[in-house]
């Protein structure tokens, strides 16, 4: 059958419906056979493979679906965006009329397909929805979505943007109404920089801070050194910034920019991680100039405890220098093993980095190294030690490779805080070590003396006399330091007095042995004060009447008790130029006969000459052994010492004693002088010149006596 159809049952039992056309063939399904139409037969029957018979039995009209859903995909892809743009035309005329004095309209409108969304702040109630009227009763879409809302006074007034991508930011909170949207993106993508998009969801608010622009494109920049999820906000005046650093030049920059906010503006809160880095160091290196600090720090408190340790350093090694110098190269950055604590790590680097001259300390793949010259022979095992036994937690042990060589320069401090009197550096023995400390145990009756010298060849010659001589003057000032550098000694620090400062760099010059050089440099706490005359008789009475200066029996050292009585009659004498002072030391009590009472005038308090009759003190006794009650005698009544008169004049009336026995008796003859000189070297020390005080004829057993002479 040749162009028609028909209807026919093959061997399996299967009926067909075929269709033979005249130059083309049709493959017949379901059947299993084909009809192919040919020339020399019109019609042969090609039987299908049996899979793909019953796999198109099971689709049945399911094939279709996928040419259905490409029709529609294209018809969708054409036709919505026209729908679309005829939607945002008519529509344009409305979003053109809600322009405000930016020249932007506050209305924004989008086509979602056959919708309409409205967005905005329209400045009042009645103007929203004028506007929802209109855009209702425009032709073309199917329903008009609303999302307008009002402007309203925002307090606190806050806005933020939000890194989401590394080219894309958002903006959420308040806008200020005043300044039109696109004016305001426009500002912060220039300084996000180029090739950022914004999604802004910022509402226009009233109560926007002044320059609000400026601060939000501050923030924007800000934000350019961070990755994503990094923040930057404003609250009314108030900056803030959070997130994780991108690299480490990123972070310092950060660091830098925050500390110059916008004038009107203020930082708050700063939460920024340090970037992280792959290989984790930090290194102390030593120089002859000062220490270099290189390498990471987790942060800038760690960075600040770095520093501190670093500034110490630097002053031991500027003994005799002008000063040492810190080159800090740390950046602050992640990347420390969590098991090891920063703060360690740092103190543990820096103690054996006092072991050394020059060279470094390093901390890298989690083992901490030094090398370089020790500063002496004890410090190889020391710093052996250290590392087999004070290493932080965590932390690994590398080589020690160091070398002992001679010093240079050689140096040694005394260093005086209102702690304590620190010796620091090196002495060439013991016997040194002792010298200077007992130059400076009997001048420092308060602070404690801490010794941390070591012991190292190469000293200079004279090096304990030179410290010994500048032990006192180190003693005398409020804080301050001897150094010496080889043959070279500096003395700085501040005293109390302008006159002690005035007098250091005569009494250094002094001091030195022969060959060594000298510098001071002292200034002085307290400015020049002046009183009248009259109001310096009268303080100095009220200071000295309740004291009661005793020496303990047999020794010229002031007790502590002196110290608050000393200190204020050095200031009342730098304030009265004209006062002057004699100092009359005791003598110890004498051993009372059995069954003798003691002496009257054992316990009585310190006694003041009066001005009225200087005779008493005028001419001091150069003797070395005055009679006992001389001072007494001279005073006369009205004095407050009548008392002891008449004892008084029978010990004048008789002979000079010379029974050896009773001599024998009686303390060392010149312990009373002794003692008035320590006084007078403290008054000094403190700050008196040296024509206001000055020691008077001894005293007899009892308290100091201070003479105001006229």
């Amino acid at each position: 059958m040749t162009g028609t159809s028909a209807n026919r049952t093959d061997p399996g039992g299967f009926r067909r419906r075929g269709v033979a056309g005249r130059a083309g063939a049709a493959f017949m399904l379901p059947e299993r056979r084909c009809r192919l139409a040919t020339g020399s037969d019109p019609l042969t029957t090609v039987p299908l493979p049996e899979p793909i018979t019953r796999g198109l039995r099971r689709i049945g009209w399911l094939a279709g679906l996928p040419a259905l859903a490409l029709v529609w995909a294209s018809a969708s892809l054409y036709a919505a965006p026209q729908i679309a743009e005829r939607l945002e035309a008519a529509s344009a005329p409305v979003a053109a009329g809600t322009a405000t004095a930016t020249g932007e309209p506050w209305l924004r409108l989008e086509a979602r397909g056959r919708d309409l969304a409205a967005a905005g702040e329209a400045p009042d109630a009645a103007a929203r929805a004028t506007i929802l009227s209109r855009l209702a009763a425009l032709d073309g879409p199917r329903r008009i979505v609303s999302g307008l809302g009002l402007v309203e006074t925002a307090a606190p007034f806050q806005w933020a943007a939000i890194r989401l991508r590394p080219n894309r930011v958002a903006l959420e909170g308040s806008r200020p109404a005043e300044i039109g949207r696109r004016a305001l993106e426009a500002r912060i993508t220039e300084a996000l920089g180029p090739g950022t998009s914004l999604d802004d969801t910022a509402r226009a608010a009233r109560g926007a801070p002044p320059d609000f622009p400026g601060a939000a494109a501050f923030l924007a920049a800000r934000l350019s050194g961070l990755a994503a999820g990094g923040r930057a906000a404003l609250s009314d005046t108030v900056l803030s910034l959070s997130g994780e650093a991108l690299d480490v030049p990123a972070y310092e920059a950060l660091r830098a920019a925050l500390s110059d906010p916008p004038e009107g503006f203020s930082i708050g809160r700063i939460e920024i991680l340090p970037p992280r880095v792959a290989q984790y160091r930090f290194a102390v290196e030593k120089t002859a100039h000062g220490i270099v600090l290189d390498g990471f720090v987790p942060s800038a408190a760690d960075r600040a405890a770095a520093g501190r340790a670093a500034e110490e350093a630097a002053q031991e090694i500027a003994a005799g220098a002008p000063g040492g110098t810190v080159d800090d190269r740390l950046v602050t950055a992640r990347g420390l093993d969590p098991a090891i604590d920063p703060r360690n790590l740092i103190a543990f680097a820096f103690r054996l980095a006092a072991l050394i001259q020059t060279g470094r300390v390093a901390f890298a793949d989690g083992a901490v190294s030094v090398s370089g010259d020790a500063i002496d022979g004890q410090a190889i095992p020391d710093a052996a030690a250290l590392m087999r036994d004070a290493r932080p937690a965590g932390v690994m042990a590398g080589p020690v490779s160091l070398m002992a060589r001679p010093l240079s320069p050689y140096r040694v401090a005394i260093r005086r805080t209102p702690e304590a009197v620190t010796l620091t550096g090196h002495v060439p023995d013991a016997a040194t070590r002792e010298r200077v400390l007992d130059a400076l145990r009997p001048r420092l009756f308060r602070e404690p003396i801490l010794d941390r010298t070591r012991l190292a060849d190469g000293a200079p010659p004279d090096l304990g006399a030179a410290l010994a001589a500048a032990a006192p003057l180190v003693a005398s000032l409020a804080a301050g330091e001897v150094s010496v550098s080889d043959r070279t000694l500096r003395l700085t620090g501040e005293s109390l007095y302008r006159e002690a400062a005035a007098r250091a760099p005569d009494r250094l010059a002094e001091a030195l042995p022969p060959g060594w050089t000298g510098q001071a440099a002292v200034s002085a706490r307290q400015p020049a004060e002046r009183r009248d005359p009259a109001t310096c008789r009268t303080e100095f009475a009220t200071l000295v009447a309740g004291a009661d200066l005793r020496f303990p029996v047999g020794s010229p050292v002031p007790a502590p008790s002196f110290y608050p009585t000393l200190d204020a009659l050095a200031a009342l004498a730098k304030a009265c130029p004209a006062l002057r002072i004699a100092v009359s030391g005791p003598a110890d009590p004498a051993k009372p006969a059995p069954g003798a009472a003691a002496a009257p005038g054992a316990a009585e308090p310190t006694r003041i000459a009066s001005a009225a009759k200087p005779e008493a003190t005028a001419k001091p006794d150069p003797k070395p052994a005055p009679k006992p009650g001389a001072a007494n005698a001279a005073k006369g009544p009205g004095n407050g010492s009548g008392k002891g008169s008449g004892t008084e004049a029978a010990k004048r009336n008789k002979p000079a004693p010379k029974k050896p026995a009773e001599a024998a008796e009686e303390p060392p003859q010149d312990l009373p002088r002794l003692r008035a000189q320590a006084v007078v070297e403290y008054l000094l020390q403190a700050g008196a010149r040296p024509d206001q005080v000055g020691a008077g004829p001894d005293g007899p057993a009892g308290p100091v006596t201070l003479a105001l002479l006229p």
